[in-house]
């Protein structure tokens, strides 16, 4: 079955050549785009939709979600937002309620997250585990997120829990709890930060995780300048999130870490998956949505871009510090205030996600669809705005613009 979607404005593709094709079509066959190009060359399909002289972007990649919990956080947020200062240890208060909530519950509650997420534009997103904090309940969590997300992150080291030595706790980390979590999940993640785990503790998780052929991610940089973007880069990890304190130095170890890689060629290697060939680096995934609620300065991404690094986009949904799986906010964030053109903001939430989980490739000739982008062989994952241009994104904040979805060629909304 084949479906062509024509009239359409102002067609984002976010591909290797960064195309913006206007009066465009594209048609779906299954999961895969079949066709794009100027709608007066459109060939026939099964069916047709007309955008009505609508933009269409690739469905946005969120790269860094916390779903699976339980619990609500309203008295520190309202704390913070009366000058108290943000810390870590919040965490242990949603530790407490998704420990004591049923399986049935923590599943029913992450689908409305994803349902509300794919309303939005989402149509490929990341979530973690990391509420559980022993091995039990990181189990479950990673279980019922392998049932709910795309990705699942691994993150045992989110905080050490109370009462707990942290050395010990470490061990438990690396050994029982990874081996507990490790037939569900593709990456594994450390939050490398003060009052959560150090330099040498990170690198002890960072280390295991990957002997067990894991991806990595870090947690960095979030709260002060420190050694996450270091062991980001030293481990080949594919992201670095939260960067709102950098040095020059962790600004060019990012930029660096992608010399010799060529987005064109649509091949390469993060942590142990993905392609193999080319040379990638670590991606910084600023999560602007996080850093106004917990009254931080925003992570630097002009900087990051002119020195050419990869950036990423993503909503850091969590029950904490960022209750927000929008998107488009954090673009709009992105444009207006870190000073971010809409092109680059929507590429970052896009294609730079897609990145991030290295779903950047794939094609037809191998199976393993690409994401993030629109072009012949990737899958179908587009987002359909009530506006002829996805200017409109930053021009009208806080109006939802998103008109209808398609997921891997399904519509959504």
């Amino acid at each position: 079955m084949s479906t062509l979607i024509t009239n359409i404005a102002e067609l984002m593709t976010q591909d290797a050549d960064h195309r913006v094709l206007k009066n465009a079509a594209v048609v779906i066959e299954g999961e895969r785009i079949a066709w794009l190009g100027a709608a007066a060359d459109a060939p026939a399909a099964d069916g047709a939709v007309d955008a009505g002289g609508r933009a269409l972007l690739p469905g946005w990649v969120d790269s860094h979600t916390h779903l699976i919990f339980a619990g609500d956080r309203t008295a520190e947020f309202e704390a913070r937002m009366a000058g108290e200062s943000y810390s870590a240890g919040g965490i242990a208060v949603t530790t407490g309620a998704t420990r004591s909530t049923s399986d049935f519950d923590l599943t029913r509650l992450a689908m409305g997250r994803v349902a509300e997420a794919v309303s939005q534009g989402t149509t490929y997103l990341e979530t973690k585990t990391g509420y559980g904090l022993d091995v039990e309940n990181e189990a479950r969590s990673a279980r019922i997120a392998s049932t709910v997300a795309d990705e699942v992150t691994y993150l045992g080291a989110h905080l050490v829990p109370d009462g707990l030595d942290p050395e010990e706790y470490t061990d438990l980390v690396c050994g029982p709890m990874l081996a507990a979590v490790r037939p569900y999940v593709r990456w594994a993640d450390v939050f490398c930060e003060r009052g959560a785990f150090t330099e040498d503790q990170s690198r002890r998780v960072l280390k295991a995780c990957k002997e067990a052929g894991l991806g990595l991610r870090v947690h960095g940089n979030q709260l002060g300048v420190g050694p996450g973007v270091q062991l980001a880069v030293e481990f080949g990890a594919a992201s670095v999130d939260h960067v709102n304190f950098l040095s020059a130095s962790d600004v060019d170890s990012l930029a660096s870490s992608w010399t010799g890689w060529d987005a064109a060629d649509g091949v390469g290697s993060v942590g142990g998956v993905g392609g193999v060939g080319g040379k990638r680096g670590t991606v910084a995934t600023c999560l602007p949505a996080c850093d106004l609620s917990t009254r931080q300065p925003l992570a630097p991404g002009r900087e990051l871009l002119d020195a050419g690094a990869q950036l990423a986009l993503a909503s850091n949904c969590n029950p904490g510090t960022s209750y927000t799986s929008s998107m488009a906010f954090c673009v709009t964030t992105a444009v207006l205030q870190m000073r971010l053109s809409v092109h680059e903001a929507v590429r970052a939430a896009t294609y730079g996600g897609a990145l991030a989980l290295g779903r950047e490739s794939g094609n037809d000739a191998d199976g393993e669809r690409a994401v993030g982008s629109i072009a012949v062989g990737h899958r179908a994952d587009l987002h359909l705005l009530n506006a002829p241009s996805a200017t409109h994104l930053a021009y009208r904040p806080g109006i939802p613009l998103t008109h209808a979805v398609w997921r891997a060629g399904v519509r959504a909304r």
